[in-house]
């Protein structure tokens, strides 16, 4: 004698097998941001020379002229990083190390 079948109620469910349930990239759960960001800023490295007067133009003259909290860097430091941001296509926080 063969073994029975339970009776179908018209339609045959399938459940997946849960191992075979791709549930995505793992996630890692962050304690310290401050070393996860600074290890972001330090991932690439790039070197470059700046020739002396740009270094002696890189941080801004301070004026007392203008209202408000003093620039801490010139034009040249800042559309220089964009610069480098830009051609690299570093992140914002790559482009942060840049200085």
């Amino acid at each position: 004698m063969g073994t029975k079948k339970p009776p179908s109620s018209g339609s045959d469910h399938h459940y997946p097998d849960p191992a075979a349930i791709s549930h995505g990239k793992k996630k890692f759960k962050i304690t310290n941001w401050a070393t996860y960001n600074k290890a972001l800023v330090n991932r690439g490295s790039l070197t470059f020379w700046l020739d002396e007067s740009a270094i002696q133009a890189w941080y801004e003259k301070p004026g007392t002229s203008s209202r408000g909290r003093p620039q801490r860097y010139s034009e040249l430091s800042i559309s220089t990083v964009l610069m480098l941001k830009r051609v690299f296509r570093l992140t914002l926080r790559a482009a942060q190390g840049v200085h």
